[in-house]
Formats: C-alpha cells, structure tokens, sequence
C-alpha cells in the first residue's frame, strides 16, 4: 500500500489505522520503544486478547524480516510488481518520539 510511506497525512487510512501502523514502526525500532501513551491509546480500541494477537502478528513479521536479513535470503519474486515502502527513517525517529 502505497499510504504507508506517508502513513500520517494520508486520506487512505483510519486514524486506527495510522494509531496500528504508529504501534508496528515503534515495535520495530531497535531498541523497541513503545511509550505509555501508544499504548494507552491502543488499550482504547482493543481488548488484552485484541492486543496479544496484533502485538505476536507484529513481532512475527519483524522476526521473519531479521531472520531473512540475517541469512541473506532475498525474495523469491512472489509478489513481482508489488513493493514494500520503507518508512523515512527520520519521520519515523521523530514520531516515536512525540508518542
């Protein structure tokens, strides 16, 4: 999904939408950083089982994504055509920050 590089401003997305994707970038910081507030946040809009599944599907792909990294195993042309937009490294820095 081409919103995600600029998840925050865009129209395509919930503002749940943005507040899960807020939670995957900060879960995928090294070091992790989820502050109080996020989490709050999220504690609004799910329930301790709702957290736990989106909380394991998040920390499943980062540990397939580190574990492919680490192995130097590249894609297997799969989704050939699609993409996976990487986030600006400073925005993201700045946004865990203010949350």
């Amino acid at each position: 999904m081409i919103a995600l590089a600029d998840f925050e401003s865009s129209p395509d997305l919930s503002e749940l939408e943005k507040l899960v994707v807020r939670y995957t970038v900060a879960m995928t910081e090294t070091p992790v950083e989820v502050s109080d507030a996020l989490f709050a946040e999220l504690n609004r809009h799910f329930n301790d089982g709702q957290l736990v599944e989106l909380t394991s599907a998040i920390a499943w792909e980062n540990y397939r994504a580190r574990f492919d990294h680490a192995f130097g195993i590249e894609a297997e042309g799969f989704s050939q055509g699609g993409f996976c937009p990487l986030p600006d490294r400073r925005q993201t820095s700045r946004m865990t920050q203010a949350h």
